[in-house]
């Protein structure tokens, strides 16, 4: 049976790393073992609402729920004497590896290890026939399949191929000292053994069908499922991938009014259905009444209904909704005064009007925002990031946060400042009908549809040119900006935005603390005509060429389908920066490289 665990108190995470990294069903490594986050359904009740209408709106309709609402994760009591707070975490895996060594050099070196389960160990360690108390250690190698089930290898089939009537001790044996699959050899006392690397083999079936199991929302959560088990390596980055949504918060209403309704939404004005009503509470209720003091019945009624009916600018696409605010910006005259949750304004022409601006069509200082981000889902071995209008792929099979439909997500608000580019339409357009750019489209066209093929449950489309442009440039910006700007690269977050609405570039820092309002980027929007030209001039010449700049988004032995010139030596960021996970970049398509493609959209 499945244990579960508690946090220690040095062991804390993060409210936005919830979120991004350790969500429900995420391995996670605590001091003394190894577990599972749990489901939403074992969360503790002391939740802190977060009001997001658009990003609910866009989350109905996608799950296809009637109601939803948003909370953060718990947050840990500093009181001892308080009800235990926090999130439930399950034991996993439940096989384990002795740490101590015992080395035989009859063909060379191999370090063996006892592969011992749970129910063997006494106090976290394993007695072994000596009367010995030997440490233990979670072994590395699960099943998991794509739906995002996981549990334990049966190891003693998989040792015998299939056949799990020996039950003799198991040991893990290594040769060499890269950790190579094909170094990993499972070996039972009977004289079986088996290379782990066979258990990639999928074709094969190795690790059989999966069951179904979902042990981080508790031991009797099976559901049915037919698909084939993988190995993974629970460690790895391709363990976990959250699907999450995000939206910039934008200004509307009266935010006085919004933050005030905030206030006693859920207890008092929530189950308000007329206008009585609400002259009611605020009569009988001192909470209400205090709250809501300087505000008409009319103004505060109006704003129910909005929250009730839905924000109607959630029918259009999430990207659409953002520019066009951030187009809008008024022009920033005078001494800058933030204030609300947002507040942008565009820098007059005259202070960043030169020859590598040419192609911009607008230069917007955003002092603040807020950035809210939801988790809705999560998959294992292939990630999933939203298409170019920032919303989620509606026909992926993702793995559940709880055993029933939710009724809430886990969300997080951020905030942070920014600088939003605009480009020209028609400097775009005119850049796309060129002869080389066309061809360069085909090449990286048909680069993803390689890619496709090793991923045909997926229903990714190809990005486009424009955005792949854009894109590129961005990540070019945040290593420019980032030089002086006071952030590093990692705290930048990008928005690319490639539609018909338009084509933009929004960078922001995002954090739950004072880190995300320093004022570092605002100030390099300022000066963004020299930071533009020292993105271009980082993007002209790579470490790594002429390699970089010749790859072949084609070729199947660098299986590089996603890139075309880029490489960790020019265009990948940290990939929390990135909202395409580091696919998707060319900087053949932003300026010169030494192979001349003639693509370029920078000509100076």
């Amino acid at each position: 049976m499945n244990r579960r665990s508690h946090a220690q108190p040095h062991g804390q995470i993060r409210r936005s790393q919830i979120i991004t990294t350790f969500g429900p069903g995420a391995p996670l490594d605590l001091p003394n073992y190894s577990v599972l986050v749990g489901g939403l359904d074992t969360w503790s009740k002391a939740l802190e609402h977060i009001y997001e209408p658009r990003l609910v709106e866009k989350l109905k309709l996608i799950l296809g729920l009637p109601q939803l609402k948003l909370y953060s994760p718990p947050v840990e009591s500093e009181d001892p004497t308080a009800p235990p707070t926090g999130i439930t975490a399950w034991q996993f895996p439940e096989w384990f590896i002795t740490q101590d060594v015992e080395e035989t050099e009859a063909r060379g070196v191999v370090r063996s290890r006892l592969l011992v389960h749970r129910t063997a160990l006494v106090r976290g360690k394993f007695i072994d026939r000596d009367k010995n108390k030997r440490p233990v250690v979670p072994i590395r190698f699960v099943r998991a399949c794509r739906r995002g089930h996981i549990g334990d290898i049966d190891w003693h089939k998989f040792v015998h191929f299939g056949t799990g009537a020996c039950k003799r001790p198991l040991y893990i044996d290594e040769r060499g000292t890269s950790g190579d699959l094909s170094e990993v050899v499972v070996r039972c006392e009977c004289g079986a053994t088996r290379e782990i690397n066979e258990a990639t083999l999928t074709h094969m079936k190795p690790l059989g069908t999966c069951d179904g199991a979902r042990p981080w929302l508790g031991q009797f959560a099976k559901e049915s499922c037919t698909e084939t088990n993988r190995l993974l390596v629970r460690s790895a980055s391709n363990a976990y991938f959250p699907q999450i949504m995000r939206v910039i918060s934008l200004p509307d209403r009266d935010e006085a009014l919004i933050h005030a309704v905030n206030q006693v939404w859920e207890n008092f004005l929530e189950y308000v259905e007329t206008i009585g009503e609400l002259r009611y509470e605020r009569e009988r209720k001192p909470p209400v009444k205090n709250v809501l003091e300087g505000f008409s019945d009319e103004d505060v009624y109006g704003e129910i209904q909005v929250r009730k009916k839905g924000d109607e600018r959630s029918e259009k696409s999430v990207k659409q909704t953002e520019i066009e605010t951030l187009m809008a910006s008024k022009d920033q005259l005078g001494e800058d005064r933030p204030q609300g949750d947002f507040y942008a304004r565009a820098l007059p022409r005259e202070k960043w009007d030169c020859d590598v601006t040419q192609s911009i069509d607008r230069v917007v200082l955003v002092h603040r925002l807020r950035e809210v981000i939801a988790q809705v889902g999560f998959t294992r071995f292939e990630s999933i990031a939203p298409d170019v209008d920032g919303e989620l792929e509606m026909g992926v099979e993702r793995a559940s946060l709880s055993k029933e439909d939710p009724s809430w997500l886990p969300a997080v608000e951020n905030r942070g400042e920014g600088i939003f580019l605009a480009f020209k339409n028609a400097r775009i357009e005119t850049w796309l009908d060129k002869p080389a750019v066309r061809q360069r489209a085909a090449q990286l066209e048909a680069g993803f549809n390689a890619w496709k093929i090793d991923h045909n449950a997926s229903n990714r489309v190809f990005i486009g040119l424009p955005y792949i442009m854009l894109h590129s440039l961005s990540h070019l910006l945040i290593t420019a900006v980032s030089l002086e700007c006071g952030y590093p690269a990692s705290s930048i977050t990008e928005r690319i935005y490639a539609g018909t609405y338009g084509y933009g570039i929004l960078l922001y820092t995002q954090s739950p603390d004072a880190e995300g309002t320093l004022g570092g980027l605002v100030e390099m929007g300022k000066h963004i005509a020299k930071h533009l030209e020292n993105a271009l001039e980082l993007g002209k010449l790579c470490s790594y060429d002429p390699v970089c700049a010749q790859h072949d988004p084609a070729n199947p032995h660098e299986r590089r389908f996603l890139h075309g010139a880029a490489c960790h030596g020019c265009l990948l960021v940290a990939e929390p920066s990135c909202e395409q996970h580091n696919d998707f970049l060319d900087r053949a398509l932003v300026v010169p490289t030494v192979e001349r493609l003639g693509t370029e959209f920078f000509t100076v």
